[in-house]
């Protein structure tokens, strides 16, 4: 192949044994896909492709990714939201007679049979340094060590008393994101060895990192967590499990008091609907 189509804020070159898809840097464009700028796609990192009608006038050409490929969307875990999906190409209606020639060149293209999920991750993660502000904290890769430095205004005091964290990639299982577009978004790391279990509320456990309103947004922690997974996966095999989590555990007042705080944040900027911020208001008092 080797011809390019052109949609809306990304172009996808199709070459002889991938797909080189290079996303626009306009106003318009998710931030995420302007984070990533590029990226090469194998074809047996490729489990289908699909042509469908999309929203005003427009067609989605959508190469859906293979189970374990990516690394990027391993870590996102089905939470990414249709215009942020960097594997849906949207072009204009006129248009879809020739994507549908080159949905079908590709579908030659892939393996016939199903592969199913990978062994091995087929697509580069974003690579190290990387760095972001999470609502606690910031945490900051350099390839082989992960770190936690506490923001004296929104960690807990149990992150408090547990001090800066630095993880190494080889003491790590695998990543737990959360989108911070919910309610308790986090980035929480999963180690090998989890003894005592790591606490069940993210905001409690030294190894996780809470989003909030601005904190954390998906362009910068999702490359991050998935950049953290390639490096885990790549240090040798571990089951990506999460721990048993700790018995429930009665929270400092005053994390309570900060938890709601910025739920009344969420609740303001139109987030959190009246009914969302009084029944999470109401687990957080529970909890008391």
């Amino acid at each position: 192949m080797g011809d390019v189509l052109a949609g809306f804020h990304a172009a996808w070159e199709f070459e002889s044994d991938s797909v080189l898809i290079r996303f626009e840097r306009g106003i318009r464009t998710p931030k995420l896909f302007q984070a990533l700028g590029e990226r090469r796609i194998p074809h047996e990192a490729i489990a289908g492709v699909t042509l469908t009608p999309g929203k005003r006038g427009t067609t989605v050409l959508h190469a859906v990714p293979r189970p374990g490929a990516d690394p990027l969307m391993e870590a996102a875990a089905g939470q990414l939201k249709d215009g942020s999906d960097p594997y849906r190409l949207v072009l204009p209606a006129e248009r879809e007679t020739l994507a549908e020639y080159y949905a079908d060149e590709l579908r030659a293209a892939l393996p016939s049979d199903d592969p199913g999920p990978a062994e091995r991750h087929l697509v580069a993660a974003p690579e190290a340094p990387l760095q972001f502000k999470a609502y606690d904290g910031k945490a900051s890769f350099d390839g082989k060590t992960v770190a936690f430095r506490w923001f004296w205004t929104g960690a807990s005091s149990a992150k408090w008393k547990a001090g800066d964290q630095s993880f190494l990639v080889t003491d790590l299982s695998g990543v737990e994101w959360r989108s911070p577009e919910v309610f308790e978004g986090h980035l929480r790391l999963l180690r090998r060895e989890a003894q005592p279990a790591q606490p069940a509320q993210a905001d409690q456990d030294p190894a996780a990192v809470v989003f909030g309103l601005g904190y954390g947004p998906v362009h910068e922690s999702l490359p991050f967590a998935a950049s953290v997974l390639a490096a885990v996966r790549a240090s040798g095999p571990a089951p990506a499990v999460i721990p048993a989590a700790a018995p429930a555990v009665r929270r400092d007042p005053a994390d309570i008091a900060e938890r709601i705080r910025h739920l009344g944040e969420l609740h303001q900027a139109g987030l959190l609907t009246d009914d969302e911020f009084t029944a999470k208001k109401a687990e957080l008092l529970a909890e008391l």
